[in-house]
């Protein structure tokens, strides 16, 4: 299993075969071994500005507190111990590899922009009843909202994992995926192969 963890930098455009790819920039430049336990490895990326004792206790070989940190699950190699970097060229151009972040939190959200309701009609004197969900149940029977009810709620800021995503190219220590990844700048993406 490979690994690695990255900030999400934006999108641009490669040109590859005469043909335009979109990518998403991934920086995986201050990726780190932050603890090892047998086959379970722990990555960290960048640093907390205050730690608490703890943690300082719990990162000691690692001598800084890592900001965001991932544990993997796999046969990273004996060679792999607490300090080493994990660099991008650890990947090959070509590769199919998943990728896991957070998708951009929207906050709370009517039915629709959250599920796509049409709203009621815009004419006939209805005055407010445009973007409201209208009726969400019966009468005596069941006497109750069922559970699941698409209604307006906090959209958002969900994790996805996007499968067979192909690394387009490596420059430096920016690994260039295809297509659109969830998050915004400056976001956490885990990256990772699948077997």
């Amino acid at each position: 299993m490979k690994a690695i963890l990255g900030v999400k930098k934006g999108m641009t455009r490669l040109f590859v075969d005469d043909k335009m790819v979109p990518v998403t920039i991934i920086d995986t430049s201050t990726c780190k071994v932050a603890k090892r336990d047998g086959d379970q490895v722990e990555l960290g990326l960048l640093k907390v500005r205050h730690p608490s004792k703890a943690e300082v206790g719990q990162y000691k070989k690692l001598k800084y507190v890592p900001r965001f940190r991932k544990m993997f699950t796999g046969k990273f190699g004996e060679e792999v111990s607490v300090g080493d970097d994990v660099k991008a060229e650890f990947f090959s151009v070509g590769e199919l590899v998943a990728t896991t972040s957070k998708s951009k939190g929207k906050g709370f959200q009517g039915v629709v922009k959250r599920w796509g309701f049409k709203g009621g009609h815009r004419t006939h004197g209805q005055s407010d009843r445009q973007r409201a969900p209208g009726s969400i149940g019966a009468g005596t029977d069941p006497g109750r909202v069922w559970k699941g009810k698409k209604m307006g709620g906090r959209m958002g800021g969900d994790q996805f994992t996007m499968k067979e995503k192909k690394v387009v190219a490596i420059k430096d220590q920016y690994l260039l995926i295809s297509g659109p990844i969830p998050g915004t700048k400056g976001d956490l993406v885990a990256i990772y192969t699948e077997k």
